[in-house]
Formats: C-alpha cells, structure tokens, sequence
C-alpha cells in the first residue's frame, strides 16, 4: 500500500506543480501556499479512494465472471476519467525508474533457476533474436503501409515487440497451460524486456548522433547484455551473503530486497549497462540462493507475499493509467492505423515465433504446435510498451502521431486479445485435468504440508524451542494426515490399471521429481569439484550424462 500511495502522490504532486490550482498573492504568499498544499493533499485522498474503489471492484467482477483482471483494470480506468478530480497521467521516468523494477524483481524472484534452464534454448531464441527479428519486420511493414522514416518505424517495432507477461499470466490462472508452457512465457518475458530495452536505447543514439557502425552497435548490444548480467550476479550474491545475518528478521529482508531491486537498476544505468537484465539476474539469484538457502520458512512467506502485494498494487496502478491515457475520440479517428500496426506486430510475431521454435524443437524437447499458437496469440502489448513510446525525443518528426499509434495499439490489444485469449486457449485443449488427477494432486498437496511441518517441528525440537513431549503431541497430529494421504494414494493408485504406464499425468511427475533429483547430483558434483575432493577430468563426463538425462525428460 505504501508503494501505491507513493507512485500515486509522486505521479499527481508532478501534474499539479505545473498546474496550480490558486493564483499566488505576493501580500499573502504564505497563507496562498499552505491553502495549496492543502488542496493537493485533498485531492491526492480522493484520487486514491476511487481508484482503490474502482480496482476492487474490477477484482470483484473479474472474479465473478472469470475475466482478466487487467483488461477490466483498463476498462474501468477508461470509464472513471471523469471521476477524477484531476487527470492523472503516466510519467515515462516515473515508471522506469520505480515501477519497472518492481515489476522485473518480483517475476524474477519467484522464477525457478532449475525450470527455467530446462527451457533455455526457446527462450534464449524467443528472447534474443526473437525480440530482433520481430522489430524488424514490425519496421518494415510499418515504413511502407503507413509511409514511415526508418528510424521512427525501427523505434515503434522495438516498442511493439515487446509481449505484456502480466496479461497472458492472468490469462493462465484462469485456463491451466502446462508448466513447460508457462516457464517458456515467464522467462522470455523476463529477458524480452531487456533486449527491447536495450535495441531502443541503440536507435535512440542513431537518432541522437547520426549513426553507429554495424559492428560498434552489436558490440554496444553485447557489453550493455554482459555486462548488465555480471551486475545482477554481484549485487545478488552480495544480498545472499547479507540474507545469513538476516535469516531471522523477515522485515529488514524486505528493505534488503527494496535496495537491492531498485539499486541494481540505478547501478546498471549509471554504468551505462542493462539494468533491466542487472535487475533480474539479480532477482533470480536472490530468489534462487538467498530464499532457498539463507531464510527460514516464516521469513520467506513474508517476503514473498510482500513482493507478490507490490507486484500487484503496482499492475493495479498501471494498467488503471493506460485506462485513463486512452481518448476514445482520437482512438476512433485513428483505428485504421492501430489496425495496421497490430498487423505488423503479429506478423512479425509470426515470422519470429515459429521459425525459431521449429529451429529449437532441432536440438531440444520439441514444443508441440499448439503450445507455439499459444506462444503468437499472447503477443499481448502493455505498460512498458506505453511508457517507451513516451520517451521518445520531443524533436522526433511525429511524435505525437507515434505515441497515439502505440497507445492505440496496446489498448486494442488489452481489450481484444486479453478477452479473447482464454476462449482461444480453451479451444486449443492444450492441457484436460481429469478429476481423478485432482483428486491426486490434492492428497498431494496434503502429503506436501504435513511433511514440511514436520520437518520444521522436528527443527523447533532439535534447536531446543520445542519440548519433546510438545513436539510428540503436535507432530502426532500431522503425521495423522500424512498417513491419511498415503493411504488414500495407494488405494487410489492400485485402482487404476494404468498407474505405472500409459498416464501422462504420472509420467509427467515423475518426470519432475527425476529433474530435482538430477538436479541435486549435479549440485553435489560440481561442489565436490569447488572444493577439491574429485578432480574435474572425473567430474566432467557425470556432469555431461546428468545434461543429457535432463535434456532426454519428458516435461509436459
């Protein structure tokens, strides 16, 4: 709550210094100041009170009718315009500099390392040249239907190449996708970003200074990468060795990771690298080795449900702001042009989407074709895409044409595929949860819960903060629901003839546990090899079987 009040303050005090609401008496300065604060104040309340009204609302009807939430959070911001007692307006620096991080910390933070390395190489591909191939094809259609100069259609490319995750996740609460699926949207969105970011930045210095060599701008491309990478890695581990001496203090964590999100990308923009890709390696790091290894359990909820908060008063905040930046008027008189650049984007989503997953199905687990229509028809457009286009430089011929072009295309696209892409990935039938396997999956989770309390209690009891006769009492408790599960898990499982074959649901678990615990030998090898116990010419060829076991898994 905190962060929104603040973003909203900092937001609506920047509109209003440059437009006061009472004139200044030079005879009475001081008592003109103080009704003013006052005024601003009152109206910073107000402003706040319907927006929270109109977000728990949407949250309400989406809840009820099961549509996405963002698309709702736009629609309303569309319709409360006039409400307000002062318009608001979307602030590039603003976002960038406060929000984007947030943003970008808090999907990173709750990333697993070990799934997102088992799709690498589609999202590496999708991410990298993906994120190039679509800007340029964007550009180029852009340049000849709507009679553009190259350097403004390379910018607007860039800028629509970049895919909301937040919408197509909202999306996946709704309609179960497979893991693998999932992982594939959250981490090419992670890295998407980053490389957008940096292409934009790129074309910004060709129009700023005439041109940059080929070779000086990949160069450029690949130190601003590198180097935005070695500072996520530094800062995070730094914050992990940090988290050891705040293993038992969940809030001063919490202030730990504030700093560290924020400063990791004011870091990366003063060293002139990626603080966009600096942020989430620095948020997979944290999440991955400080979360795991250096917190208790208690202190890990509270920080993750802390991130998970901001990360939603923060969408919340956005996605009300493209609602309210949207004139209807201009819209209508610009449709056809709107039209036109989501048919650029979605052809160069195409050309780039499966080319390059057809080129990673050659060397990896291959992504059936449904899941790739799923890959296109999320190509949905966002806040990063609004507040990129608000940076373009004030002396770019057209610039108000290209922010309304882009501001038109996010907002049909919010509206027409966040609706419309739920229906699409229900008739794809990607994924059919029966009700037996719910019925597992439930027994599951409770096996899951009683057994991590156990083993915290058995912790309590070790570290003297439990008595024995405590502890007997209230692990007596669980271990009733542990036997229940199994109990009811083995019945179930001798039921059905096709428990150990032919069930791609149990394959596909037991697929994930043989990952983990792959995943464990590896850990303990290259461990080993840190610390000198076995040479690495031993170490080296396990470690290249584990890889092939891992790569040979099927992950559904």
């Amino acid at each position: 709550m905190l962060i929104f009040m603040n973003v909203a303050f900092t937001g609506l005090s920047r509109w209003l210094q440059d437009r006061p609401l009472i004139v200044a008496n030079p005879l009475t300065s001081a008592p003109q100041a103080g009704q003013l604060s006052a005024e601003i104040v009152a109206q910073l309340a107000t402003t706040l009170t319907i927006l929270l009204l109109v977000a728990t609302g949407v949250a309400l009807v989406s809840r009820r009718y099961r549509l996405p939430y963002v698309t709702g959070l736009v629609l309303a911001g569309l319709a409360v315009t006039g409400l307000l007692p002062r318009p608001l307006r979307l602030d590039s620096a603003l976002i960038l500099n406060l929000l984007l991080p947030i943003l970008l910390f808090q999907a990173a933070v709750n990333t697993d390392v070990s799934r997102l390395r088992s799709t690498i190489r589609p999202i590496s591909l999708l991410a990298g040249p993906g994120v190039a191939i679509a800007s340029g094809i964007t550009a180029v259609v852009l340049k000849f239907a709507l009679n553009l100069d190259w350097l403004p259609a390379l910018l607007v490319g860039t800028i629509l190449a970049i895919t909301d995750t937040v919408s197509v996740i909202a999306v996946f609460k709704e309609v179960a996708v497979p893991s693998r699926l999932s992982t594939i949207v959250e981490g090419e969105s992670l890295f998407n970003d980053g490389v957008a970011l940096v292409l934009f930045s790129l074309f910004l210095q060709v129009y700023t200074n005439g041109s940059i060599p080929v070779l000086d701008g990949l160069q450029q491309l690949l130190l601003v990468i590198v180097g935005g990478v070695l500072l996520g890695l530094a800062i995070g581990s730094l914050c992990v060795v940090l988290f050891v001496a705040l293993s038992d203090d969940p809030l001063s964590g919490i202030l730990l990771t504030v700093a560290v999100a924020f400063g990791t990308y004011q870091t990366g923009q003063w060293l002139q690298v990626s603080g966009v890709v600096a942020v989430v390696v620095a948020g997979l790091t944290v999440g991955n080795r400080g979360l795991n290894q250096a917190i208790s359990a208690s202190s890990k909820i509270t920080l993750l449900n802390f991130w998970e908060y901001a990360d939603f008063c923060v969408n919340t905040f956005i996605f009300l702001l493209i609602g309210l930046e949207v004139d209807p008027s201009l819209l209508w008189r610009i449709i056809p042009a709107v039209l036109l650049a989501i048919l650029a984007y979605q052809i160069g989503r195409i050309l780039s989407v499966y080319p390059l997953i057809a080129l990673s199905n050659r060397f990896d687990l291959p992504i059936p074709l449904r899941w790739q229509h799923v890959l296109f028809l999320g190509n949905i457009k966002g806040s990063l895409s609004m507040v990129l286009a608000l940076s373009l430089p004030v002396t770019l011929p057209g610039r108000s044409d290209l922010i309304a072009l882009v501001y038109g295309a996010v907002f049909v696209s919010l509206i027409g595929q966040g609706l419309s892409l739920p229906w699409l990935v229900k008739r794809l039938k990607i994924t059919t949860i029966s009700e037996s396997r719910q019925q597992i999956e439930r027994l599951q989770s409770q096996l899951i819960a009683a057994k991590a309390a156990q083993n915290e209690l058995a912790v309590l009891h070790h570290t003297g903060v439990l008595s024995k006769a405590l502890y007997e009492e209230m692990r007596s408790t669980y271990q009733l629901q542990v036997a229940e599960a199994e109990n009811m898990l083995r019945d179930l499982h001798n039921r059905r003839p096709d428990s150990l074959t032919g069930n791609p649901g149990r394959t596909s678990k037991l697929n994930a546990v043989r990952r983990r615990l792959l995943m464990v030998e590896r850990s303990a090898l290259n461990d080993a090899a840190r610390k000198r116990i076995i040479s690495e010419d031993v170490i080296i060829p396990r470690l290249q079987a584990i890889d092939y076991q891992l790569m040979s898994l099927e992950d559904e």
